[in-house]
């Protein structure tokens, strides 16, 4: 899988006249890899992957992840830097890029001092962005990414039936986060010993659970706090930090009332988010454009007397935001394959409604991957 993935990196290098692709984005250092939790940036310990046209893949890795990487990195060499010692992974870059005329770097991602060394490397006119390459090839998932998106369908609906059960009155929020990452830990171990052999690769859940309820239900990614949940009060429950398995990302999120529902505007107002999905889920299918579903969707929130609305999706994978996104003026023509979240939402300034799911693009139409239900009278717990 990841062979294929390199070899046509290299092709499309090739037919684009770049002698060296440099990748320091975690996602599609892994996406080409398989290499995954090594130190970032934020330890200041820069990993960087050398894709020349012509010529052995190489890896930057800081030395104290050596054995990780030996593990899980297919690439044709490795080398390793220490912190302190000479001039650290700057002695590498010089060599691997060799006599690349051009090279192509993540414009958008790259570190800061990666980007200033690149730039007393190479000159300017030499440099162009292979993010927009990259993110064309992770569009369409292979049947390996496909699958591990469904597992992640079930890892996310075993967190979001935890959820439920765990909220009710006089109940702090942080124990439905406790109960979600529960649940998602013990469902992605299940699935990661019946389906696969990686040993290394994480159970457990890797985001702060996203959550509000009652006032703060307007904060769109409050986090689970100590604040004791009441009847009657509104609670959001998302999990699109969350729903990592294997590291494929997916967007889910529901609403729920906590033994009624008194006040009927908010029932009203959920009623026209999920409507809104609704609308977009019916342009949903290979052959259309991204916008046309944010459209569809913007019109229902928009003819209810509120304002444009925030996309409606976005592509998901092995990175939370992934190509296409959902949002008037992307005219990426939907393909079969792409893996898609998609909202229905309204807001006011006292009350928020939001649902979501994600989606497998298909010729028909798409295949649902996150389930749970939606009609307002099962969202009464």
């Amino acid at each position: 899988m990841f062979e294929r993935r390199m070899d046509k990196l290299r092709q499309r290098l090739a037919e684009g006249g770049v002698g060296a692709a440099v990748i320091t984005d975690d996602d599609n250092v892994y996406y080409l890899t398989g290499y995954y939790d090594y130190l970032h940036m934020e330890f200041g310990r820069p990993t960087i992957l050398v894709v020349p046209r012509d010529g052995k893949t190489l890896l930057i890795t800081p030395s104290i992840d050596a054995a990780a990487a030996k593990s899980a990195a297919q690439v044709d060499r490795i080398s390793t830097w220490n912190d302190g010692a000479g001039n650290e992974w700057r002695e590498k870059l010089p060599v691997a890029l060799g006599k690349a005329s051009t090279i192509a770097i993540e414009s958008d991602r790259m570190p800061p001092p990666v980007r200033a060394y690149i730039d007393d490397l190479v000159p300017l006119e030499r440099i162009s962005d292979v993010s927009p390459l990259l993110a064309e090839m992770r569009m369409i998932k292979s049947p390996e990414e496909l699958q591990l998106a469904r597992h992640a369908g079930e890892v996310a609906g075993a967190m979001m039936a935890a959820g439920r059960a765990a909220i009710g009155d006089r109940v702090p929020e942080f124990e439905v986060a406790l109960a979600t990452s529960q649940a998602g830990t013990r469902k992605a171990a299940e699935l990661l010993n019946a389906h696969y052999d990686d040993a290394d690769m994480s159970p457990n859940t890797r985001f702060l659970q996203i959550m509000a309820s009652g006032d703060e239900i307007v904060k769109t990614h409050h986090r689970a706090s100590t604040r004791i949940m009441r009847r009657g009060e509104p609670v959001f429950l998302c999990f699109c930090g969350m729903t990592n398995f294997h590291r494929f990302k997916l967007g889910f999120d529901r609403m729920f009332w906590i033994g009624e529902i008194p006040d009927r505007k908010q029932a009203d107002l959920y009623e026209i988010a999920v409507k809104s999905q609704s609308a977009a889920l019916s342009e949903l299918r290979a052959g259309v454009t991204a916008e046309s579903v944010h459209r569809a969707y913007a019109e229902v929130i928009q003819a209810a007397g509120f304002e444009y609305p925030f996309r409606c999706g976005r592509g998901t994978g092995f990175s939370f935001l992934e190509a296409p996104q959902l949002v008037t003026g992307d005219k990426t023509i939907l393909q079969s394959g792409m893996v898609l979240a998609v909202d229905g939402s309204v807001a006011t300034e006292n009350f928020r409604a939001q649902v979501g799911d994600s989606f497998i693009v298909t010729d028909t139409g798409f295949e649902q991957i996150t389930h749970h239900p939606k009609a307002i009278g099962n969202m009464i717990v």
